[in-house]
């Protein structure tokens, strides 16, 4: 019944991916609140969040649905939880750069460490618009594309991913805040091509195809990183870990962290195993 579940998961939300890539040309403004993270929020974010709740809601076989954007658990019945990031860099709207969503389905009630995971996947809205699933300890890369009425075809355009190369870094937001890492960033750049485009989606599948390491420290303001362990974290995490390569929050795998709060707040890096590896011995 869960494998069945999460087909169906998978399957809703790619049909909404191109009702989300097309709807965001007329939902760039910002609309004067914040989400529980006390960010920002555009037109686009409370319109995405709204679309793919009510299509995660109706699932059966769904019991919880959390979103970046929303204080509160929706309780839908029994089933598997699942938690989204609606859109994932969508400070990058208004200037045409890559958006995707992130989501993650746990077989634990809310909040839970990402050991809990059975499947995490991501949107990408980019020149095309791709689903990358990780389940089963597999990553596989599908192309979205519609048919049709509302079905969308998934072609595959990556099987069995694997995090091997060491060819590109980024870290998230400015070094100078990053007293820790600021040593490590400069090693980093003799060996790495950095890429960094402010959007996790982006960066993480910049580095999932290349190779290499991408991670966002804790800095001033933020002690406890900005990524939300529920929603960004581990989902990501849980990816990497499936293709092979590593996480941790600069003392565990991401996925081993305890999660007390549903915007719980984590340092994080991923990528390839040794340089994961390297990135926690310096921390």
């Amino acid at each position: 019944m869960s494998d069945e579940v999460v087909d169906e998961v998978i399957q809703k939300v790619a049909e909404a991916a191109p009702h989300i890539s097309s709807g965001l040309m007329h939902r760039r403004e910002y609309v004067g609140e914040e989400n529980p993270s006390d960010e920002k929020m555009m037109e686009a974010d409370v319109w995405a969040n709204e679309f793919f709740k009510e299509k995660i809601t109706s699932i059966d076989g769904v019991g919880e649905f959390a979103s970046e954007e929303e204080h509160e658990i929706t309780d839908c019945g029994e089933g598997l939880s699942v938690a989204i990031d609606p859109l994932d860099g969508s400070s990058n709207i208004p200037t045409n750069n890559l958006v995707g969503t992130i989501v993650c389905i746990y077989d634990e009630r809310l909040p839970c460490s990402g050991e809990n995971l059975v499947a995490a996947f991501y949107i990408l809205y980019g020149p095309l618009t791709t689903v990358t699933v990780a389940r089963e300890g597999q990553v596989n890369e599908y192309v979205i594309e519609e048919s049709p009425g509302d079905d969308v075809d998934l072609y595959m355009a990556s099987e069995d991913i694997r995090i091997e190369g060491k060819n590109i870094y980024g870290l998230g937001g400015n070094k100078a805040w990053f007293d820790d890492v600021e040593d490590l960033e400069s090693e980093l750049a003799d060996d790495l091509k950095l890429r960094y485009g402010g959007a996790l989606v982006g960066d993480f599948n910049q580095m999932l195809h290349h190779g290499g390491v991408f991670g966002y420290p804790a800095k001033e303001g933020y002690e406890n990183g900005k990524y939300r362990i529920l929603f960004e974290g581990n989902p990501m995490a849980f990816i990497a870990e499936a293709a092979g390569g590593a996480s941790t929050n600069g003392e565990r795998s991401i996925l081993e962290v305890e999660v007390d709060d549903i915007h719980q707040r984590t340092p994080f890096y991923a990528g390839q195993k040794e340089l994961v590896q390297r990135v926690e011995e310096h921390l």
